[in-house]
């Protein structure tokens, strides 16, 4: 096995204009700050997010936003930026807005390697619009399909060089999923430590699942 640590500007090089990419995080916590802000310098565009939320007001996602890179995001929890509702009624971006714990769940058959699942979640909403419905023992079940990406940009506390990845705290959230459901997974760590020094009863991401890692520069989140 090789190490898979990188540069920033390196991992990031290999996102290209009209991705779809997962980016971990809650609000900000959790979320690969430096990765984000190395994106918006290289200058991809026409990208889809799938993400919770699209960052804070001048904040993570939020800068990608503004400068236009975004063209569709995929989340739940857009409420808190502002700029997203503007954009969208401006016809600058496409939103598609998936119950939090669906996203999840998307995101985790998307890893399981199944073709979707049924959930009662937005059954009778705006959201079943469309879409297939199932009874099953007298209850309707909305269908979802799994959700995959081309790169997931994640945060973990401490990684290996083989890319065994521990959490810290609740910037854990979206972000070990994440990692299961597309082709090439970017993690942005606080340290890199030498292979065993890890607790394997912490490790979260097995190494399998991930394709480079960058240690964070302080700079950011």
């Amino acid at each position: 096995m090789k190490s898979k640590i990188a540069t920033k500007e390196e991992a990031i090089a290999k996102v290209h204009s009209g991705m779809t990419l997962m980016v971990g995080g809650f609000g900000l916590v959790g979320c690969p700050l430096e990765l984000v802000a190395e994106l918006h310098r290289q200058g991809q565009t026409e990208l889809t997010i799938v993400s919770n939320n699209i960052g804070e007001p001048g904040k993570g996602l939020d800068v990608l936003l503004q400068s236009g890179r975004i063209r569709k995001a995929i989340g739940s929890f857009f409420t808190s930026n502002p700029n997203v509702a503007r954009a969208r009624d401006r016809g600058e971006l496409l939103v598609e807005l998936m119950p939090q714990g669906t996203l999840a769940e998307a995101m985790r058959s998307a890893g399981a390697g199944l073709g979707g699942f049924y959930t009662r979640t937005g059954v009778g909403t705006l959201l079943a619009e469309g879409q297939e419905l199932r009874d099953i023992d007298g209850e309707l079940y909305l269908f979802v399909k799994p959700l995959h990406a081309h790169v997931a940009l994640i945060r973990a506390h401490q990684a290996d060089h083989f890319g065994n990845l521990v959490y810290r705290k609740t910037a854990r959230n979206f972000n070990p999923v994440m990692a299961t459901a597309a082709e090439l997974v970017i993690a942005l760590v606080d340290d890199i430590v030498e292979p065993g020094r890890l607790d394997a009863e912490r490790i979260t991401t097995p190494h399998l699942y991930v394709d480079l890692i960058v240690q964070r520069s302080g700079t950011g989140a």
